[in-house]
This record gives C-alpha cells, structure tokens and sequence, in this order.
C-alpha cells in the first residue's frame, strides 16, 4: 500500500511539475508549495483537514481553496483543489516533496529533505548544505521541516539515503539493545 501511495503522488508531483514548467511558473509554483508546506507545518487545524477522513473531498477541497485563494497562484490553487477533489489530499506532503526532488534534479540539484526537532537557524541550514554539497559533489535544495517526536537532532534524506542521527532512533536502539540483555 505505501508503494503504491508514493507512485501516486509521484504521479501528481511530475504531472504539476510539466504544467508549471510548460506555463512558465516553475518558481512561483515551488514557492506557494514552500508556504503551503509552512503553513501546514504551523497549523494544526490544516493538518486535520488534510488527514482526516471525517472531511469529505468536497469539504476539503473547498478549505484548501478558501486557504490558497489570493495567496497562491491559480495555476497551484486549481492543482491543490483537483488533489483535493480526487481525495488524494492526504497524499498533500508527499507531492510537495517530490514536486521539489523533480524540480531540483531539473536545475541540476539534489535535493535532501531535513527533519529536526526544532527549526534550524539560516546558519545551520547553510552549514548542512555546505556539508552535503561537499559530500554529493552537486549543488543542494534544502527541504527543512521539524517534527517535535525526534525529540533532538536531525534526520537527512538525500535520494534513497538516509542519516538518522535523532534522539528518538538513538533511544529506540538502546532500549532494543536493553531488551536483548
């Protein structure tokens, strides 16, 4: 099921990526994805509208548009409602990141997803890409979100790489490790 979740918004990431593109609206798309993102990273009842399945598709896609309307280009608000609309909102964070991964490739970039604890200072944001522009060798899209469960440290996904250096992955290793003594 996860497979086929993640080719769907895959699917819908690449389609909104070619209409962009084809428009001309490559960057203002990627930014109203970048503040729909924030937005729904600040706000809990956003996060309900897009998870719960109390809302009907209906009732979401009219949220989403009373939300993007003036706000977003109409070219992101229509691709958000028709997500909406075909009750694939949940699927909403997923197409962000992958709309970025396609858009950076584009551009020549990889793009690395990083999550912490706490938001990250422009310093430490620009360190981390310096670090992973090193290591990869390209030039780096940062994609930075917090997700308060890590309790400390950093998550980093670059591609089909990943770097778990959280608190939480650290104790739930040394708790693995207590159960087997």
């Amino acid at each position: 099921m996860a497979d086929s979740r993640s080719e769907i918004a895959e699917r819908y990431a690449s389609a909104f990526f070619e209409l962009a593109r084809d428009e001309g609206k490559l960057e203002k798309a990627e930014a109203d994805l970048d503040a729909l993102r924030s937005a729904y990273n600040d706000s809990d009842d956003l996060r309900r509208l897009v998870q719960s399945p109390a809302f009907s598709a209906d009732a979401k896609k009219e949220g989403m548009k009373a939300l993007l309307d003036g706000k977003a280009d109409a070219l992101t608000s229509n691709f958000i409602q028709l997500v909406a609309a075909k009750g694939r909102l949940t699927l909403l964070t997923t197409i962000i990141t992958d709309f970025k991964r396609i858009a950076a490739e584009a551009r020549g970039e990889v793009a690395a997803e990083v999550v912490s604890a706490h938001p990250l200072s422009d310093d430490q944001l620009n360190d981390l890409k310096a670090q992973i522009r090193a290591s990869v060798g390209k030039d780096v899209t940062l994609d930075a979100r917090t997700d308060p469960d890590l309790l400390g440290g950093l998550i980093v996904k670059i591609g089909s790489r990943m770097i778990d250096s959280s608190l939480k992955t650290k104790l739930a290793r040394m708790r693995a490790r207590l159960k087997e003594a």
